[in-house]
């Protein structure tokens, strides 16, 4: 029996449970720490978080949404959700910012 060590994608911490199977079959994990739900491997592009990172990268560099969507292969709606909560967050934690 292999033991694998797994982080949390959110808070980094290393009390990780599991917590049940998702219908594709995959094993959710559960953070201790943060209370945040997560998976090993996802079926989805756009639920990566490799993934997510790059729209934003890519849109800072000034790329487009079907030139992001084209190039990572995601839909052009799952960039525009990752740059509307990109917004949000910025919105929200920075209040003089004019976005």
């Amino acid at each position: 029996m292999v033991k694998q060590s797994v982080k949390c994608i959110h808070c980094r911490s290393e009390k990780i449970v599991k917590n049940g199977k998702r219908k594709s079959g995959v094993q959710c994990l559960l953070c201790r720490e943060c209370g945040k739900s997560s998976q090993l491997e996802y079926t989805n592009n756009g639920a990566k978080p490799d993934i997510k990172l790059m729209i934003i990268k890519m849109s800072l560099n000034g790329s487009g949404i079907r030139d992001i969507s084209r190039v990572l292969g995601v839909s052009q709606g799952t960039v525009i959700v990752v740059l509307k909560k990109l917004k949000n967050f910025l919105s929200t934690s920075i209040p003089n910012i004019a976005i």
